[in-house]
């Protein structure tokens, strides 16, 4: 028996969902185009982001036909500090775009970064023409691992640091079980630094630092090193680099894994 909600729901998916599988733009991008009547369906200008659709005939961007889903195709970029995880920014700082000019092959697709890495974090960041894709990478709930390394200075101890496995609160937000590890000490004039890794599923803004920080410890670099079954590697600073079709698949099947524990 079919519900009554599944009977008035519309056909197809919503034109935000399926211009986000076309890489036109993330979801949020998508709804803010509508509002600036840049999106229309054969000439007539979107008036909602539920406009539910079946596919992409006669849809255009900036007057522009929208292609096609491309095959997903997945990077991973060496991000620098000193550079926003944005497309643009109103302040005219430098954003990921200004370096991947350089680092993208030609021909590559237009690409979404997968989640994001703050001003002054490096590392490991990962980089889809999928929309879909990238939804799916970044939702909590489907509970793939980030590891960082943070250097840190400030007195700790390996217990202080375990006891985050079952998740703290700082200032009303929880954040979920977190693995978090000495690497190594050195000592100086000033006191201790300290590399630790941290091995985290939720990402919320800043989770790393804050947690640290509440800690009592000063983090004076941050480097993502890892992202599910990627890892950072030897990649150069400021370099990107394609991910076969393969590796796309064993992350996929470590989505579906996850899902079914």
């Amino acid at each position: 028996m079919t519900s009554k909600r599944s009977e008035d729901r519309p056909e197809g998916d919503r034109i935000a969902k399926l211009l986000a599988r076309a890489g036109v733009a993330s979801r949020r991008e998508i709804e803010r185009m509508i509002e600036d009547k840049r999106i229309a369906i054969d000439g007539n200008p979107v008036e909602t982001p539920a406009t539910f659709l079946t596919s992409l005939r006669g849809v255009t961007v900036d007057g522009k036909p929208v292609a096609a889903p491309e095959p997903t195709r997945l990077f991973a970029f060496h991000k620098p500090t000193g550079l926003l995880t944005a497309e643009r920014d109103p302040k005219g700082r430098p954003t990921i775009y200004t370096a991947l000019r350089n680092a993208l092959p030609k021909g590559a697709p237009r690409l979404m970064p997968i989640g994001r890495l703050d001003l002054n974090t490096e590392g490991l960041l990962l980089l889809t023409n999928d929309g879909g894709f990238k939804r799916e990478m970044e939702l909590p709930a489907t509970g793939i691992p980030r590891t960082y390394r943070a250097r840190t200075f400030g007195e700790v101890t390996q217990e202080q640091l375990e006891s985050l496995i079952d998740g703290i609160t700082i200032d009303g937000v929880h954040y979920g079980s977190i693995d978090a590890n000495l690497e190594q000490r050195t000592k100086n004039a000033g006191g201790r630094n300290q590399w630790i890794q941290v091995t985290i599923t939720e990402g919320k803004n800043r989770e790393v630092r804050r947690v640290l920080e509440h800690l009592g410890l000063k983090v004076s670099r941050l480097i993502r090193t890892g992202y599910g079954v990627f890892e950072l590697g030897d990649l150069p600073r400021g370099a990107a680099v394609e991910l076969k079709k393969h590796e796309i698949g064993k992350f996929r099947s470590q989505i579906r894994q996850h899902r079914r524990s």
